[in-house]
């Protein structure tokens, strides 16, 4: 049987980038959708946290964006990654994408989500997605809580479901002084990591305050505001949490 025509979506965007070495491998056009349900303290883009703030856009305008940058793209061995928010929020949308920068544009993909809305990605999302870059803020679950106000457990059947089909993922965490780094909840983001067998890269990122502005726009408090950030050795101790484990990590 033929396979369905894969349905038109428009969606709304946030924005575009083109960057280097922290959304996937190599130089890569990164799309940012509008909506997360997610309320992350430390967020350094509260701005893409509702869907009407962003930009009601075809995937034609997008795909159009990113063919201009794909001989670029190819010579530093890059690629498209579709962002947010939360991509998953838009999965008709980002699964549009997602398949046509693959399959028109012969780029490799990333998905950088957080995870909690895995259920929405069809197995056909997944299957054109070469590269998850998946965000667990949280071993402790009441800490999850009260960083995201959401729950861990769908972040984590995200994550097996992903291991079961041997999909690549990078695993992110975000070390924040006093809040992230007790020794049992990195400890225990390792573990899991580690348990999965098909994570090839964990990203421990330094706390920052590069958003404070945003948050200050937005008349929004940011609660971090003074969470210093973390030092060079508290960095370089969760990282050789996870290096024990046997993960590379950067």
């Amino acid at each position: 049987m033929a396979a369905a025509p894969l349905r038109r979506a428009g969606g709304s965007l946030h924005s575009w980038d083109l960057s280097t070495g922290v959304d996937g491998p190599g130089t890569r056009f990164v799309v940012f959708l509008a909506g997360c349900p997610l309320r992350c303290l430390y967020c350094h883009n509260p701005d893409t946290w509702h869907m009407r703030d962003g930009r009601r856009t075809p995937a034609d305008e997008v795909i159009g964006e990113a063919a201009k940058y794909v001989e670029f793209i190819h010579a530093s061995g890059g690629g498209a990654t579709i962002s947010g928010g939360e991509p998953l929020l838009q999965p008709g949308f980002a699964g549009e994408l997602l398949h046509r920068l693959k399959h028109e544009l012969g780029l490799r993909t990333a998905l950088d989500t957080s995870g909690f809305l895995g259920a929405r990605a069809t197995d056909e999302l997944l299957a054109d997605t070469d590269l998850v870059l998946l965000d667990i803020k949280s071993w402790d679950r009441p800490l999850y809580r009260h960083l995201t106000h959401q729950e861990l457990t769908p972040t984590l059947d995200f994550a097996r479901r992903l291991a079961d089909l041997g999909k690549e993922v990078w695993v992110r965490f975000v070390l924040v002084p006093g809040v992230t780094d007790a020794a049992g909840n990195v400890e225990g983001v390792a573990a899991f990591a580690a348990s999965l067998g098909n994570v090839t890269r964990v990203d421990v990122l330094p706390f920052h305050k590069l958003g404070t502005a945003k948050w200050r726009a937005l008349a929004q408090e940011f609660t971090l505001a003074d969470t210093p950030v973390p030092t060079c050795e508290q960095t370089a101790a969760a990282r050789a949490v996870f290096a024990t484990r046997g993960l590379h990590v950067v």
